[in-house]
């Protein structure tokens, strides 16, 4: 899947074949714009999420050059070790490295070509999670998300780079289940 429009569409309607109880969104660095694509589109079915947690990614509309998805193989595993968040056994294993590019390539083909309007915005909350050395997105960039919501927002900030949480992980999960916490005492509609 090579365009995340597309991939969030086919989310979204599986999505609305389910009970409509009350649910949190959580992606990582191309799932949070994943999952504010989807929230997005279910919101204008009047279903979606109350919250959506968006970690290691800019906000939707702040924009990068990137090419990463133009690499030949080795450039896109370089990338891959620059983020350090590949084991080093799959990026050293050379079948399983070859069963996977076409999919990464696609995921950064989806996210590099990725544009957001930036006035489309969510009504339901934002919160998002970033390190503070993550070469893909600045603290800035991830205060960007604030831009596309009506609901509430919330940013925290961990040490660490792209992959903050790996270390941080007590601490996310932590996030995500208040979110949780909220959506289970929150009405239904």
């Amino acid at each position: 899947m090579e365009d995340l429009g597309r991939l969030a569409d086919l989310v979204a309607e599986q999505l609305l074949a389910l009970d409509g109880r009350p649910c949190v969104f959580f992606g990582h660095s191309m799932g949070a714009t994943l999952a504010f694509e989807t929230a997005w589109r279910l919101e204008q079915k009047d279903a979606g999420p109350l919250t959506v947690i968006a970690s290691g990614r800019r906000g939707p509309s702040t924009t990068r050059a990137e090419e990463v998805h133009l690499r030949d193989d080795d450039g896109i595993v370089a990338e891959m070790k620059r983020l350090n968040g590949t084991a080093a056994g799959v990026l050293g294993d050379e079948e399983i490295l070859r069963m996977a590019l076409p999919a990464l390539r696609g995921d950064y083909r989806a996210i590099e070509t990725y544009s957001c309007p930036p006035d489309r915005t969510v009504r339901c909350g934002i919160t998002v999670l970033t390190g503070d050395g993550d070469p893909l997105t600045t603290v800035e960039e991830a205060e960007r998300w604030r831009d596309h919501t009506e609901g509430p927002f919330r940013l925290r900030v961990f040490t660490g780079g792209h992959f903050f949480l790996t270390r941080h992980l007590t601490a996310v999960n932590g996030e995500i289940a208040d979110a949780l916490d909220l959506a289970r005492s929150a009405p239904a509609s």
